[in-house]
C-alpha cells in the first residue's frame, strides 16, 4: 500500500510540474510613443479568436515615450499581439469617418502593411521560455 501511495504521489507531482513548467511570460515593449497622453491597450490572441475576445488584455502606462506590459502564465502555443495608443482614454481605437485610425496601433512582428493587422503576419510561437517582444507604431 505504501508503494502504491508513493508511486501515485510521485506521478501527481510530475504532472503538476509539467503543467506549470509549460506556462511562460511575454514581455511587450513599445518605445516610440509620440506622447505620454493616455495609455496603451494590449491584447494577446490565438488564431481562432484574433481581433475578438483576447486570451489576455493589459493596459500600459506611458512614461517618457515608452510602455511595457507582461502577459503572465501563458501556455505554449501560437499567438499574436495587437496594441493601440488610447490617447483620449476612451477604451477604444478611434477612427475617422473614412475608416482610417486616428490613434497609433501596432502588432507583433511589426508588419506595416496597410489595413488591419492579420494573424498570419503577426503570429509567433511561444515555447516554455519567456519571450520579449518590441512593437513599433
Amino acid at each position: 500500500m505504501k508503494i502504491l501511495i508513493t508511486i501515485l504521489t510521485t506521478f501527481l507531482l510530475f504532472i503538476t510540474n509539467l503543467i506549470f513548467a509549460q506556462q511562460s511570460s511575454i514581455t511587450v515593449t513599445v518605445q516610440n510613443m509620440n506622447s505620454d497622453d493616455g495609455k496603451v491597450g494590449f491584447a494577446l490572441y490565438q488564431k481562432d479568436n484574433f481581433m475578438g475576445i483576447p486570451v489576455q488584455a493589459k493596459e500600459g502606462k506611458i512614461t517618457n515615450g515608452k510602455t511595457e506590459v507582461i502577459f503572465e502564465n501563458v501556455p505554449s502555443g501560437v499567438y499574436a499581439i495587437t496594441c493601440y495608443h488610447d490617447k483620449n482614454n476612451n477604451g477604444q481605437l478611434d477612427f475617422a469617418s473614412n475608416g482610417m485610425p486616428l490613434e497609433d496601433y501596432g502588432a507583433s512582428n511589426n508588419d506595416m502593411s496597410f489595413g488591419p493587422p492579420r494573424f498570419e503576419a503577426a503570429k509567433f510561437i511561444l515555447d516554455e521560455n519567456n519571450l520579449n517582444l518590441e512593437i513599433k507604431f
